[in-house]
C-alpha cells in the first residue's frame, strides 16, 4: 500500500484533527491587501499630491487644468508635484527614473524667465513627466518613502552628531533618524549646510548628487520650508548611493579626490575677493584641464587661491572647460559637466562656510577630469578646443542661429561667437528664444536642466567670456527645426476640453 495520501484524504484528516496547524509556518494574509505606509506631507497639500500620484496618466492634464481653472496656484501645483516625486521616486541612483524630481526647479526657472502666457508649460510637462518616472519607479521595485519612526529617533542633544556620523558612515538608518530629528529642532540654514559639502564629496551618479542639493534648496525656498522633512531625508538617502562594499571602509577613486582635498584645506589661504580677475588665467585653467588628472587640477585651483587669484576668475575657467567638453563631444556626459558645474557652484554662493566653498572649489576642478574619462568611455572625444573657434557672421542673426542648431550645431556655435561678440546685448533676445524653443521642442528632463543651467550661468562670466561660453551651449540646446513634442497638443487639446 502507498504511504502517499490523496488531497481528499489530507484535507478529510487536516479538519477532522481541527485545525491546519502546519500553515502556522507562513505568514497571515489579509481580507484586503495594506495599505503602503508613506511619508507625510502637509495635510493642506495632500490631496493635491495623491491627484498626481492617483490619477493615470492620460486623464491627469485634464484634471489638473480643470484644478487650475477651480483656482490651485502655481506654487501649490509646484510643491505637489515635488513631493509627489520626493515620496513615490527611489532616488537611486541620483539620476535616471528621479530626473522627475530633479528637474522641478529647472522648469520653475524656465518659467519664472517666460512670458506670462508661457509660464504654466514647463509646470505641466514636469506634472507629466512625473508620471512616466513614477511607472518606472513601480516597475523596478515600487519603492516609496517610508513614515519616520518616532520611536527611534534621537534626542535633540544628539541628533546633528548622529546625522553626521551616519552620513561620514554611510549608515542609511543612522543618517535617516538624525536628520529627521535635526530638522524637527533646528533651523533650515544650519541643517542644509553639510549637504553642500556632502553633495561634492564623491563623483558617484556623475554629479547628480550636487544637483539634488542644490534644486533641493531651491526648491524649498519656493515652495516653503514646511515641507522639508521628507525632502531632507530622501536627499540624505540619495547621498548615500554607492556600489559595493561601504565607502568609508575602502580607498575608491570615487572618494580620493574629496578626501585629499579635505587634507588640502588645512594649508589652504583664504579665498581672495580682493584679488586679482584675469580673463588670461582663466584661459590658462581651461588650457591646463585638457590634460590635468582630478589630483593635479585641484592643485592647480589651490596654487591660484594661493596666489591670490580671484575666485570669480578661477570658476571662469572652470566653466569654458566644461563647455568645451560638451563641444567635443554632445551628449549626456558633456551636458553634466554643465549642469553639475551650475550646482556646485550655486552650493559654493549658498554655503556660509568658508572652509566648504572653498572645498567645492577644488572639487569642483576635481570633477571635470573625471568627466573627460567619462566622455572617453562613450566614444570619440573631438579635439576641438573652445578658444580657438572661429567667429561666422550672421545675416539674420538670433533666428538663424537657431535654425543652424537644428542643421550643424558647429556653425551655430560659431555665429554666435560672432553675434555677441559684436552686440552683447543680443544675449537677451537669445536665451528668450532658445528658453521657448525648450517649451515647444523639449522631450527629456535634460533639456529644461541643461537650458536653465548654462542660461543661469552666462551670467557668471566676465562679459569678455560670455560669447564663448553661449557659443559652446549651442551643442545642447534645442533648434527652431526640431520636431515639436507632444505635451503642447495635449495641453491645447485638455484646455479645449475644460
Amino acid at each position: 500500500m502507498s504511504d502517499s495520501i490523496s488531497r481528499r484524504g489530507f484535507v478529510s484528516a487536516t479538519a477532522a484533527a481541527g485545525s491546519f496547524a502546519f500553515l502556522s509556518r507562513l505568514p497571515e494574509l489579509d481580507a484586503a491587501p495594506k495599505e503602503v505606509r508613506l511619508a507625510q506631507v502637509a495635510s493642506d497639500v495632500e490631496p493635491l499630491v495623491r491627484l498626481l500620484e492617483d490619477t493615470p496618466r492620460e486623464q491627469l492634464l485634464d484634471k489638473v487644468i480643470a484644478r487650475i481653472r477651480e483656482g490651485t496656484s502655481y506654487q501649490e501645483l509646484l510643491a505637489a508635484v515635488f513631493l509627489a516625486g520626493v515620496r513615490g521616486i527611489q532616488p537611486r541612483p541620483v539620476g535616471f527614473k528621479f530626473h522627475a524630481v530633479l528637474v522641478i526647479n529647472s522648469a520653475h526657472l524656465a518659467s519664472l524667465a517666460a512670458a506670462d502666457k508661457d509660464r504654466w508649460l514647463p509646470l505641466l510637462w514636469s506634472i507629466d513627466y512625473f508620471k512616466s518616472s513614477q511607472a518606472r519607479n513601480k516597475a523596478e521595485g515600487d519603492w516609496r518613502l517610508a513614515p519616520a519612526d518616532a520611536t527611534k529617533l534621537p534626542s535633540e542633544a544628539t541628533a546633528k552628531q548622529t546625522f553626521l556620523d551616519g552620513m561620514d558612515n554611510w549608515d542609511v538608518e543612522k543618517a535617516d533618524r538624525g536628520i529627521t530629528a535635526w530638522w524637527r529642532t533646528a533651523g533650515a540654514a544650519e541643517v542644509f549646510e553639510p549637504f553642500w559639502r556632502l553633495g561634492a564629496r564623491d563623483f558617484r551618479d556623475i554629479g547628480h548628487k550636487a544637483i539634488y542639493a542644490a534644486n533641493a534648496w531651491r526648491t524649498l525656498q519656493t515652495i516653503g520650508w514646511r515641507h522639508a522633512e521628507p525632502v531632507l531625508r530622501s536627499l540624505a538617502y540619495g547621498m548615500l548611493d554607492h556600489e559595493g562594499t561601504n565607502p568609508a571602509t575602502r580607498d575608491d577613486w570615487r572618494d580620493k579626490p574629496g578626501r585629499d582635498n579635505l587634507v588640502r584645506l588645512e594649508t589652504l589661504k583664504p579665498l581672495s575677493f580682493a584679488g586679482k580677475r584675469d580673463p588670461a588665467v582663466s584661459k590658462e585653467i581651461l588650457t591646463a584641464l585638457r590634460t590635468l588628472s582630478a589630483a593635479e587640477a585641484s592643485k592647480l585651483v589651490a596654487d591660484h587661491i594661493n596666489d591670490g587669484v580671484h575666485p570669480a576668475t578661477i570658476w571662469n575657467g572652470l566653466f569654458l572647460h566644461a563647455g568645451e567638453l560638451l563641444m567635443r563631444q554632445p551628449g549626456i556626459v558633456g551636458l553634466h559637466t554643465l549642469t553639475s558645474l551650475n550646482a556646485l557652484h550655486f552650493a559654493y554662493e549658498t554655503s556660509a562656510s568658508e572652509r566648504t566653498r572653498a572645498y567645492l572649489l577644488l572639487q569642483s576642478a576635481a570633477f571635470l577630469p573625471f568627466f573627460r574619462e567619462a566622455m572617453q568611455g562613450r566614444g570619440k572625444v573631438a579635439s576641438d578646443k573652445l578658444d580657438a573657434l572661429e567667429p561666422v557672421q550672421t545675416k539674420n542673426g538670433v533666428d538663424e542661429i537657431l535654425a543652424d542648431v537644428t542643421r550643424d550645431r558647429m556653425q551655430a556655435a560659431r555665429k554666435t561667437l560672432a553675434l555677441l561678440t559684436r552686440d552683447p546685448n543680443q544675449i537677451g533676445p537669445l536665451m528668450k528664444q532658445a528658453r521657448r524653443l525648450i517649451f515647444a521642442k523639449g522631450t527629456d528632463s535634460h533639456d529644461y536642466k541643461f537650458s536653465s543651467a548654462v542660461l543661469e550661468d552666462v551670467y557668471q562670466l566676465a562679459p569678455s567670456l560670455r560669447p564663448t561660453f553661449m557659443a559652446a551651449s549651442m551643442f545642447n540646446l534645442r533648434g527652431s527645426g526640431d520636431r515639436d513634442n507632444s505635451l503642447i497638443r495635449r495641453a491645447e487639446a485638455a484646455l479645449a476640453q475644460t
